[in-house]
């Protein structure tokens, strides 16, 4: 095997990580699919993704990372999240990474409770303000996903033509 095709398959294995990435926090998902598709660029010595479809990904890459504060915190301000119960979200979304793919779906709403629940000692409030904090950070993902697979196809219409 020579040294492109290696590049190409680090590559493709690097935009798969970075797509699943955008599922699991844990994984700077975007950005991963960013750098795999610099790399197969720079492996083709940049003669069919040349700086124009690339600047467009970089583009979508920041778009990506504005996407991923602001989902999770438009969801919590939206319910009237306190700061404890944001940071309870993030503890939360790092700890239920533990558990597999449900941790990883309930650590932010049992964090983001958690947190309201230091804070205010108000159930309902709390319940609101967990569940509001989950509804974002899904938003935000979705929102992600749907991005990651257009930095796909606007990479292989680059490749293609």
């Amino acid at each position: 095997m020579d040294l492109q095709n290696l590049y190409y398959m680090i590559a493709g294995v690097l935009i798969l990580v970075g797509i699943a990435g955008v599922i699991l926090p844990a994984l700077p998902g975007i950005p991963l699919v960013f750098i795999g598709m610099l790399l197969a660029a720079w492996a083709g010595d940049f003669q069919h993704v040349g700086w124009f479809p690339l600047l467009l990904l970089g583009l979508l890459t920041l778009l990506s990372l504005l996407v991923d504060f602001a989902a999770t915190a438009l969801g919590a301000k939206r319910v009237g999240a306190s700061r404890l119960a944001i940071i309870g979200a993030v503890i939360g979304t790092f700890a239920g990474l533990l558990y597999g793919l449900v941790g990883i779906f309930i650590g932010p709403f049992i964090g983001a409770l958690a947190g309201e629940l230091i804070h205010s000692r108000k159930a309902g409030h709390a319940a609101r303000v967990g569940l509001g904090t989950w509804i974002g950070i899904i938003v935000g993902a979705v929102f992600k996903l749907g991005l990651a697979f257009a930095m796909v196809g606007l990479f292989v219409i680059a490749l293609l033509f």
